[in-house]
C-alpha cells in the first residue's frame, strides 16, 4: 500500500471545482473561465470578487450595488479593534488578522442554538463573505499603523477598494499608478484552486463548521513560509543580498548551504507561474514611479542567475515582494495582504463545498511498531478497582 501514497497529496484530485483552473495548453490561470491576466488588466478587484462568488462579472448596475454594500462593512467595530489592541505589538501580523477574524465570527454567530445553526444559509454566507472582504483592509492597515505608533485612519466612501486600502494604511491619497499596481496584485492573489490554505478551508467546511472557523484555519495554513509567507521571505532575501553586484557571491553561498530560495518554483506550474508577467509589469511601473532602478537590477540579476543555474522559474511571490516594499508596506504586512486578496477565493470555495458537501477524511498508512501488549495484562485485569485507587477515582 505504501507505494500508492502521495506525499503532500501531490497529484491527487480530491474534488471538482468551477471556480478556477490552470489551463495547461496556455499555462494560464483562469477564474470562472477568464484568464487572470485579462482580469488584472481590465477589472477592479470588487468585480473579480463578485465573479468568484457569483460566476459572472457584474454589469454596471450590479457593480455599483456591490460597491455600495462593500462600503457599509469597511469599519472596524470597537470589539475587533480592542482585540487587536490587546495583542503584543510584536505579535506577527498574521496572528492579529487571525484573531480579528475569530472575534468577528464569535460576534456574528453569537446566540445561535448550536454549531449547526452557526453554519448559516447560502445567502447568509455570501453576505459574510462580502463583510470579511470589506473589513480586512481596515484590519491589515491598522495592524501596520499600530506597530508604527500611528493612529487609525477611517475609510473614505469616495475611494474604491484598492485606493481605500492604501488610504487606510498610509493616510494619504495614493497616486493612480500605485493603485493600479496594487489592484492587479490583489486580483492575482485572489484564487488558485486547491492550494494548501484553500484546501484547509474546505476540510474545515466539510465537517459542517462555520465560515469563520474555515477562514481562521486557512489563515493558519497561509502563515507558513512554504505557502503565503514566501513573499515576506523574498524581501528578506533582497535585504540580505543588498545590491545586484552581490548576487553571484550570495547565490554561491546559499546554494552551497542548500538553502531554499523562496520566490522560485511552484508545484502546479512547470513552465513558470503564469501570473508573474502581469505582476512583473506592475513592479516595473512602480520602479519607474519611485525611481528605484536598483530594485529592478537586483531583481533581474537574481532571476537570471538562479534560472540559469537551477532551471527553476519565479512564482508570484518574487515580483510581489519588492512591489509591496516600494509601495511602503512593511515586510511583515505582505502575507496579511495575501489574506485580504485570497479571502475571496477561500469564501468562494467554502460556498461551493457547502453546496455539495462530503466530509473530507483521507486514510493513512501506518508505519509504526507492530502490535504489542502490556506485560501482565489479561482481560480479567482490564477493569480498574476504584476501591484500591481512590486518588485516581477522585480525579
Amino acid at each position: 500500500m505504501t507505494e500508492d501514497i502521495k506525499k503532500g497529496l501531490a497529484g491527487v484530485v480530491a474534488d471538482v471545482t468551477a471556480i478556477s483552473k490552470v489551463n495547461p495548453e496556455t499555462n494560464s490561470l483562469m477564474y470562472r473561465g477568464y484568464p487572470v491576466q485579462e482580469l488584472a488588466a481590465t477589472q477592479p478587484f470588487e468585480a473579480v470578487a463578485y465573479l468568484l462568488w457569483n460566476g459572472e462579472l457584474p454589469d454596471a448596475g450590479q457593480l455599483a450595488a456591490f460597491r455600495a454594500a462593500e462600503r457599509e462593512h469597511r469599519a472596524l467595530t470597537p470589539a475587533v479593534k480592542a482585540a487587536i489592541d490587546a495583542l503584543p505589538l510584536d505579535s506577527h501580523p498574521m496572528d492579529e488578522v487571525r484573531t480579528a477574524v475569530s472575534v468577528i465570527g464569535a460576534f456574528e454567530t453569537a446566540g445561535t442554538g448550536n454549531v449547526l445553526d452557526a453554519v448559516g444559509t447560502p445567502e447568509q454566507n455570501l453576505q459574510r463573505s462580502l463583510a470579511l472582504f470589506a473589513v480586512l483592509p481596515a484590519i491589515v492597515a491598522y495592524g501596520q499603523r499600530r506597530r508604527r505608533g500611528q493612529e487609525i485612519v477611517q475609510s473614505r466612501d469616495d475611494l474604491d477598494y484598492a485606493a481605500n486600502f492604501l488610504w487606510l494604511t498610509f493616510g494619504e491619497e495614493p497616486d493612480a499608478v500605485v493603485v493600479d499596481a496594487f489592484n492587479r496584485s490583489m486580483i492575482l492573489y485572489a484564487e488558485h484552486s486547491f492550494n494548501a490554505s484553500t484546501f484547509t478551508a474546505r476540510v474545515i467546511t466539510s465537517t459542517l463548521s462555520d465560515m469563520y472557523s474555515a477562514v481562521v484555519g486557512a489563515i493558519g495554513a497561509l502563515k507558513g513560509p512554504l505557502h503565503g509567507g514566501a513573499n515576506e521571505a523574498v524581501m528578506h532575501i533582497f535585504d540580505e543580498i543588498g545590491s545586484a553586484s552581490e548576487v553571484s557571491a550570495w547565490l554561491d553561498k546559499a546554494l552551497a548551504e542548500k538553502r531554499k530560495i523562496m520566490g522560485f518554483g511552484h508545484r502546479v506550474y512547470k513552465r513558470g507561474d503564469s501570473r508573474v508577467p502581469t505582476m512583473k509589469a506592475a513592479l516595473d511601473t512602480l520602479v519607474e514611479h519611485y525611481d528605484r532602478p536598483d530594485v529592478a537590477e537586483l531583481y533581474e540579476k537574481l532571476e537570471s542567475e538562479f534560472v540559469s543555474r537551477k532551471g527553476i522559474y519565479p512564482n508570484l511571490d518574487y515580483p510581489s515582494g519588492p512591489a509591496y516594499n516600494l509601495i511602503g508596506f512593511d515586510t511583515l504586512t505582505f502575507t496579511p495582504l495575501f489574506i485580504a486578496a485570497r479571502v475571496t477565493g477561500w469564501t468562494a470555495h467554502i460556498l461551493e463545498q457547502q453546496s455539495r458537501n462530503a466530509l473530507i477524511r483521507p486514510l493513512s498508512a501506518y508505519d509504526g511498531v507492530d502490535e504489542r501488549h502490556i506485560s501482565g495484562y489479561t482481560p480479567d485485569t482490564a477493569a480498574i478497582d476504584v476501591q484500591e485507587r481512590p486518588e485516581e477515582a477522585a480525579g
